[in-house]
């Protein structure tokens, strides 16, 4: 102990002695921050996340490395360009770096079989009355930044097309999210500002704490170049939830530098005193935050790791920079701060210590009452899968899509990756198998083609080159199912059980089979990580609070915040997307423990200082709920702003569970946790180290 307090003496003296240092290479690692900044890549299709063993990504892989098929999108040509105009566009887009190929009805019967002859349910599938279609296929990936941007070129070209499919939607998502993350980070700022100009004593403070957080935040996000590329949810939440999560750290030290001063001469050793007494607690503090978000980790779903390392990466900066840049700025600032002194404006919270100590009881049986229908709530609450719920409808992958499905009945498709050596009676009956499946809308491969009177020595060799390589066949089925309901996933079931009776190694592909496997997968992660992130900070808490009793109390305590919070859609009627229903119970819970730690703290010390069990409520109350309610506020501030504000569905609903998350575990700290401690203060004081027994 006396080297730890050694080596914390050594570590303030330091900061204070070299504080004008501190803060100069803090503004220059701005740079290299920026610059890493730029230098990351942002990932725009969440299905890369995939655990990259399941058979659908290998069938991906297949089509990208066999068939020189990394994308492909279905788009719109208006039928107001002629067809000399058509062949045109065609080879202008051939000509763009990353495009293998381009295929539309007429490369198919060439000059041989006119439109006309063509059979009505072949017809119908291909053009409408004022469009036709034509299918791109690309070299790269669906989100690969090689295929959006020749994406967006395929759609500067003319205004006669209109690129639609997944990399269309990757594009415009790209957009969506480029339009809007410097506001998310905007009108977090301005609303946590309000929160702090309100809830401190000076007017310049919360300038000083706000620009401290912008720097770790900065440094966090530029050394996300050590991982290549992240993805667009954590790119767009990263900041802001950085802001939430470590505001308290910044209040807390000024808050003691402010009390440090009573009792030192100069501002240099009050500084001292105030790292010495913040250290611990902000270390220990941010420890359950790290867990919480380091148990994302742990999901096969790959988005859970980039949120997960990200966000706690960006913990560990609010701590350095909350211990180095804080101090110096406050320190270089004082007079200024002095000068814009005022009262602050938060209330007393005088009318919880009675509510509490009166009714605690009463409280108690509510929390008993509620517990059970919370849980199954938030355990009924509806998830949706679809990840194009986001995209504005004037947007061209909403245009297309909604065209697609009203006029030629394309709604979601998936590819079959077959044996090339089947025979073809074993290829038409399992064919015929498929169509009688329901919402199977239509099936194109050589074979059948053949059967619309297109035979091979008319078939060009780009198309069969397109469709048939010397191991596999593909052949391509259109459903009128859409991506991720319970139809599509059970037709998906039946087409999978048909094809392998045919061929063993038979591999279904495409967005349906892949966002299949996401529901299943993330069903499986959703229990697995909110044990890890409880059992986690079950273990942090043990050695934290020195009780067997208290961990077990408060986590049950901020469950049940989550359980209400998630359980609020249920009564609304609503759904909410699958990645809020898989992170949040672990942000929320890793984010407010705090909460409940800090104010159980302060319990233990007045109950070991002989107080009795009311007295010691009452005094960790009053110590305890302004800090609360300002970390709360802030926290709410900072997701509700950008709830608010955001236009993709996956980060508006993520953020309005975070901001009412905070709010609620707020009032399950004030009210429930203090009722919990009285209602078992005995096997708390026998369960806990520091009390003398008997």
């Amino acid at each position: 102990m006396y080297c730890r307090g050694d080596e914390m003496k050594n570590f303030s003296n330091f900061v204070v002695k070299n504080k004008i240092v501190i803060l100069l290479i803090s503004l220059l690692m701005i740079i290299p921050s920026i610059l890493g900044y730029r230098g990351t890549k942002t990932n725009y299709d969440i299905l890369v996340y995939l655990p990259s063993d399941i058979e659908t990504l290998k069938g991906q892989n297949i089509l990208k490395d066999d068939f020189n098929m990394g994308a492909f999108s279905v788009s719109l040509v208006d039928n107001s360009i002629s067809e000399k105009e058509l062949i045109e566009l065609e080879n202008k887009i051939r000509k763009i770096d990353c495009v293998t190929n381009v295929v539309s009805i007429n490369d198919i019967t060439g000059t041989v079989i006119p439109l006309e002859m063509l059979p009505k349910e072949l017809l119908k599938h291909v053009s409408s009355n004022d469009s036709k279609l034509l299918l791109i296929t690309f070299k790269t990936g669906t989100s690969d930044e090689e295929t959006t941007n020749a994406v967006k070129e395929i759609e500067e070209l003319s205004n006669a097309i209109k690129v639609g499919g997944m990399s269309a939607m990757a594009l415009d998502m790209r957009k969506l999210v480029e339009s809007q993350t410097f506001a998310y980070v905007a009108v977090a700022v301005i609303f946590c500002l309000i929160v702090l100009m309100l809830s401190l004593d000076s007017y310049i403070v919360p300038f000083l704490l706000l620009g401290n957080i912008g720097m770790s935040i900065l440094f966090n996000m530029g050394t996300n170049i050590i991982f290549g590329e992240i993805s667009y949810i954590t790119k767009a939440i990263a900041a802001v939830l950085q802001l939430g999560v470590t505001t308290d750290f910044s209040i807390f030290l000024y808050h003691k530098y402010e009390a440090s001063k009573k009792n030192n001469k100069t501002n240099d050793e009050a500084m001292k005193e105030a790292i010495n007494e913040t250290m611990v607690s902000v270390i220990g503090s941010s420890l359950t935050t790290i867990a919480g978000f380091l148990a994302l980790c742990t999901m096969k779903f790959g988005l859970g790791k980039d949120i997960g390392l990200v966000m706690a990466k960006g913990v560990v900066f609010g701590v350095l920079t909350v211990l180095t840049v804080y101090p110096s700025l406050l320190l270089i600032f004082d007079k200024l701060i002095q000068k814009t002194k005022h009262k602050p404006l938060l209330p007393e919270f005088k009318f919880v210590k009675p509510i509490v100590i009166k009714g605690y009881k009463w409280i108690f049986m509510i929390f008993l009452i509620l517990i059970v229908p919370a849980y199954l709530s938030q355990k009924n609450t509806e998830v949706y899968y679809k990840l194009d719920t986001s995209i504005p409808e004037d947007y061209n992958y909403s245009i297309v899509s909604k065209k697609l499905k009203n006029e030629y009945g394309l709604i979601s498709q998936s590819m079959i990756l077959i044996d090339s050596k089947m025979e073809n009676t074993n290829f038409n009956k399992m064919i015929d198998e498929i169509h009688e499946i329901d919402g199977i809308e239509s099936i194109i491969s050589t074979n059948i083609l053949n059967q619309y009177g297109i035979s091979d020595d008319i078939i060009p060799t780009k198309i069969k080159n397109m469709l048939e390589t010397k191991k596999y066949k593909l052949i391509l089925i259109n459903s009128k199912y859409e991506i991720a309901t319970d139809e599509l996933n059970e037709q998906i079931f039946k087409v999978n059980k048909i094809i392998k009776k045919y061929d063993k190694n038979a591999i279904l592909a495409g967005e349906g089979p892949l966002m299949n496997d996401l529901v299943e997968i993330t069903a499986i992660d959703f229990r697995n990580v909110n044990y890890v992130s409880i059992g986690v900070i079950f273990i942090i808490m043990f050695f934290v609070l020195r009780s067997l009793s208290l961990p077990i109390l408060l986590v049950l305590a901020i469950e049940f915040a989550i359980f209400i919070n998630m359980g609020v859609p249920y009564w609304q009627g609503k759904s909410i997307p699958f990645v809020s229903s898989i992170v949040i119970g672990t942000i929320q819970l890793g984010a407010t423990i705090d909460y409940a730690i800090l104010l159980t703290t302060k319990y233990l010390e007045e109950r070991k200082n002989k107080k009795d069990k009311k007295e010691a409520i009452k005094a960790a109350l009053n110590t305890s709920v302004s800090s609360i309610f300002v970390s709360a506020m802030c926290f709410f501030a900072a997701t509700f702003a950008v709830f608010a504000i955001s236009k993709i569905d996956m980060i508006s609903s993520l953020c309005l569970l975070m901001a009412r998350g905070a709010i609620i575990s707020m009032l399950i700290v004030m009210f429930v946790v203090p009722s919990v401690l009285l209602m078992f203060d005995k096997i708390i004081t026998k369960t806990t180290l520091g009390f003398k027994k008997g």
